[in-house]
């Protein structure tokens, strides 16, 4: 006897985030794209390789917000008889590809960086001025639009941007020092803080992003938490086969089976899933599944149930149809 308890979430809540969400990314993804440009061409004019790094980050970024605007579209198709789930994952797709470009981006300007430590060059530092000035405005003004997300997209998006103005804060800094001393290596020495600073956290992005992907536990005290939440329902007396695991890092997925110690009615069985739901309620969780057993009853999904109770042939049936 298996029933199925489903639980979505509101939909307007989804539908007002859908739109906001898709028109931060699509502000931030303009402001980036020709701000890119810009530095490209004034990394070049002013001969400043800590610009040219700042320029590769910024490609990264627009590729990525670009990447991401197209994904957080696609994410809010609905689910299809092939994709069941819907296209939430993707994002998380999106963010895997991002992370991989700017790490192959960081190791381009390390390249270019390091040479120049044995041979600086003195930067255009009038040029260097006029382009950190605009990088701040321009970043920090994309920061601000998509402050207000919630997307493990728009998190790693804003903290690119958060990165670029504190790096052009930097630059500036650098920029104005260059105007009184003539300190060469500081361009190369700030653009290879920059890049690792950069790499450290766009890996540790990487990492997080995987093991969502790989179906890890979105969060560790939540599954210990809804173990004990729904251990707490009157007459659960086991809870196995519990499956926590994220669509996209914010939208999460339970399923699990409840041994139960009693037989039930309709009416009993109505109590236990409104207390189950109830229970579950403060998880916020997409989608979830709950099976419950009854007393003697098999677990469906346990290996060793065959053996055990191989006497009863009903179920060894039951088993091999399956």
């Amino acid at each position: 006897m298996h029933h199925h308890h489903h639980h979505e979430h509101s939909h307007e809540h989804h539908h007002e985030s859908k739109v906001t969400d898709s028109n931060r990314i699509g502000w931030a993804f303009w402001l980036n794209f020709v701000f890119t440009i810009i530095e490209f061409i004034g990394g070049w004019l002013t001969n400043s390789v800590a610009i040219m790094a700042d320029a590769v980050h910024d490609l990264g970024d627009t590729l990525s917000i670009g990447l991401a605007w197209y994904l957080s579209k696609l994410g809010h198709k609905a689910a299809t008889e092939k994709y069941s789930y819907g296209f939430k994952r993707l994002s998380l797709l999106g963010a895997m590809i991002n992370g991989l470009i700017l790490i192959v981006g960081s190791i381009w300007i390390l390249l270019e960086a390091i040479p120049r430590l044995f041979n600086p060059t003195m930067p255009v530092t009038e040029g260097m001025i006029v382009l950190a000035i605009m990088g701040i405005a321009v970043n920090g003004f994309a920061a601000y639009k998509l402050s207000g997300g919630h997307s493990m997209n728009e998190k790693v998006l804003n903290w690119h941007l958060i990165e670029d103005v504190m790096g052009w804060v930097a630059v500036l800094c650098v920029a104005i020092l260059l105007q009184f001393v003539h300190w060469p290596i500081l361009d190369p020495i700030l653009s290879i803080i920059f890049t690792l600073f950069i790499s450290i956290n766009v890996v540790r992005y990487v990492v997080k992003t995987m093991k969502l992907f790989l179906q890890g536990v979105p969060n560790q005290e939540s599954r210990v938490a809804i173990r004990s939440a729904l251990l707490e329902v009157p007459h659960v007396e086991e809870v196995h086969h519990l499956h926590f695991w994220s669509l996209d890092g914010e939208q999460h997925v339970l399923t699990a089976h409840l041994v139960i110690d009693c037989s039930v009615d309709t009416q009993t069985l109505l109590r236990l899933k409104s207390e189950v739901a109830e229970r579950l309620t403060e998880f916020q969780l997409a989608h979830t599944t709950i099976e419950f057993e009854l007393p003697g009853e098999p677990c469906r999904d346990s290996k060793d149930h065959l053996h055990r109770h191989s006497h009863n042939n009903e179920h060894v049936e039951i088993e091999h149809s399956k």
